[in-house]
């Protein structure tokens, strides 16, 4: 494929704009029907009782801390667009908005629809994507010992035996293809963004010497990252940068128009919440200027495509958080934050624009300078500029560096712990690729594999929704089985409040045995079962809650009684795994404490 892209670039262009439009016309509500399903899935998921399962074993605590998870998921996940899209976006569709919007451009009224368009592309649908495969696949590794690859989500819907086959093979390899075109299609794009803006300073002129030079300096990088591994190399990263993206977007803040920008933020927050009913379905079937395909289809596509990279590095670094922390953490927290960038960048650029009219270039926006313009109107203009090139940079290099141990863990199968040479092997063959696109094919050759990445998102996005179904069948079950623990009292308060003495806990709970369903807790002595606390006054019982389903009432005289015969199945049917991952996980512990 990348071969095709680079030897017949011209032909391999229009060959995919031809794809590209097939895939708008043909799925694109598709897309964004499924996307928006998928905010409904994991707002399921956060809310409701599935909310309180750990991604692990029930004692088990997070591996990293909150600010260190939130900075290694917002870069692996979005960081480098952010940089690349945070002025020319919104600029963009303030300057030329969609027909549906029915709002002219270049007016306050496109200036108010273009924040709202930019939120709903990178907000809740953006990760809503995300949460899916990196839910499914740290629930079914940390929790059920399953390898960490996308064809163990479906396990539950399709069974052991269909997953190590062909069907398993086919998952994979499609999540392998989808990302290994998208971090080498990022990079590519990443590098012109580089070199657009030394240039722009007036320190380099791009030539192919400089191209190769950025892609070695900065695949070297990624390979020492992805050589340390999670905890150091790409932990630090992540740190790194998001204190200069942070350190950035500070500096436009209170050195541009601060106070405008404070009430910006909040009326794009209360626009987005308010458009976002209308904007989710919105599928323009009457509008012919092709915008839905252009930017909302395309950010749709391009999601999907990248969800087992994204998903499975956010699974990886998730070990230990209960559903519900995953679900609003993943959720919310970039949303929120990439509202803020693109707020500070977004609108002050629109503000240059309606005021000084100096940011297009030959009356379009251009995506590669867009932020160097904006930049220079500002002091220190040099400074932030390098700044801004930096940001990039390591957003890049956490990119590559996850993206490689993304893909090598899912070509060995979900092992873990992969050796140090095929991290190596992957985040060289990202480069080389990246390289050769840009020197023999130019933009066009990036364009043919960005769409034919987001091509591979057309039978991915059937995936995700097949792990939905699936997830949920899981959930179910593990819901159903997994008991709530509650703490009682043995000995109550020796102080009356009337004057009374006062009852013992065996007295408050005496038996009703009429129906056959309460029972006494006399029989929980902390001397014969050992489940009180220290101070020998508290019990604690492990509660199941019981479906009417799984009740059968004796018609004559009511008494019931728990029918296994409706008990809950499991859907993964008691399998076992001679494998460490499954040894150490809930799943795993679990069939091993039966059995002793």
């Amino acid at each position: 494929m990348i071969g095709f892209a680079v030897v017949f670039a011209g032909t391999a262009e229009g060959a995919f704009e031809s794809l590209n439009s097939a895939i708008t016309d043909g799925v694109g509500w598709w897309y964004i029907l499924s996307a928006t399903g998928f905010v409904a899935f994991a707002l399921y998921c956060g809310i409701s009782r599935v909310g309180n399962i750990r991604l692990g074993r029930d004692d088990e605590k997070p591996e990293f801390g909150v600010l260190s998870w939130f900075a290694m998921l917002f870069s692996a996940g979005m960081g480098i667009g952010l940089v690349f899209y945070g002025v020319a976006e919104p600029l963009s569709h303030y300057v030329d908005p969609p027909e549906a919007g029915r709002v002219a451009g270049s007016t306050d009224a496109s200036a108010n629809q273009a924040m709202e368009l930019t939120l709903y592309h990178w907000g809740l649908h953006a990760w809503a994507i995300y949460v899916v495969v990196g839910l499914g696949m740290a629930y079914m590794t940390y929790r059920k010992g399953r390898p960490l690859t996308v064809r163990w989500i479906l396990e539950p819907l399709l069974g052991r035996k269909r997953i190590e086959g062909g069907i398993g093979h086919a998952i994979d390899a499609v999540a392998i293809i989808g990302t290994l075109f998208g971090v080498a299609t990022s990079l590519g794009f990443g590098v012109q963004q580089i070199s657009a803006g030394l240039e722009y300073l007036g320190w380099i002129e791009t030539n192919n010497w400089v191209t190769v030079i950025l892609i070695a300096f900065v695949t070297a990088l990624a390979t020492f990252s992805v050589v340390t591994g999670v905890s150091k190399g790409l932990k630090w990263l992540s740190n790194i940068n998001m204190a200069m993206a942070a350190s950035l977007a500070l500096f436009v803040l209170i050195l541009g128009p601060t106070l405008f920008l404070m009430q910006s933020w909040v009326q794009n927050l209360g626009g987005y919440i308010q458009a976002l009913p209308e904007l989710m379905l919105r599928t323009a079937p009457f509008a012919d200027d092709g915008w839905a395909g252009a930017w909302t289809i395309f950010y749709w596509g391009w999601w999907m495509s990248w969800a087992p990279f994204v998903g499975m590095f956010i699974a990886r670094i998730s070990r230990g958080r209960t559903i519900r922390e995953f679900v609003f953490g993943v959720l919310l927290a970039p949303t929120v934050i990439g509202s803020l960038w693109f707020t500070i960048f977004g609108d002050a650029a629109i503000l240059r624009q309606r005021d000084d009219q100096d940011l297009l270039v030959d009356g379009e926006v251009s995506t590669n300078t867009s932020l160097f313009q904006l930049l220079d109107g500002l002091p220190l203009a040099t400074i932030t500029s390098v700044l801004a090139i930096l940001v990039v940079v390591f957003f890049f290099v956490t990119s590559s560096d996850s993206g490689s141990l993304v893909i090598d863990i899912l070509a060995s199968g979900g092992n873990l712990e992969t050796p140090k040479i095929t991290r190596i092997y992957w985040t060289t063959l990202e480069g080389a690729a990246a390289a050769v696109l840009l020197l023999v094919g130019g933009s066009g050759s990036l364009t043919a594999l960005q769409t034919a990445s987001i091509a591979t998102a057309v039978p991915f996005s059937i995936i995700m929704v097949l792990a939905c179904v699936s997830l949920l069948k899981a959930f179910r079950y593990d819901v159903a089985t997994t008991p709530r623990y509650i703490r009682l009292t043995t000995t109550p308060n020796t102080e009356s409040t009337n004057g009374e003495t006062p009852v013992p806990l065996d007295e408050v709970v005496k038996p009703a045995r009429r129906f056959g369903i309460s029972s006494t807790f006399s029989g929980l002595s902390a001397s014969t079962d050992g489940l009180a606390t220290p101070d020998g006054q508290h019990v604690v019982v492990a509660v199941h809650e019981v479906s009417s389903e799984s009740l059968a009432v004796d018609p004559k005289t009511g008494e019931v009684e728990y029918s296994h015969e409706n008990a809950p199945v499991d859907p993964l049917g008691g399998e076992t795994f001679d494998t460490p991952e499954f040894a150490d996980s809930a799943e795993g512990q679990a069939q091993k404490n039966n059995s002793q």
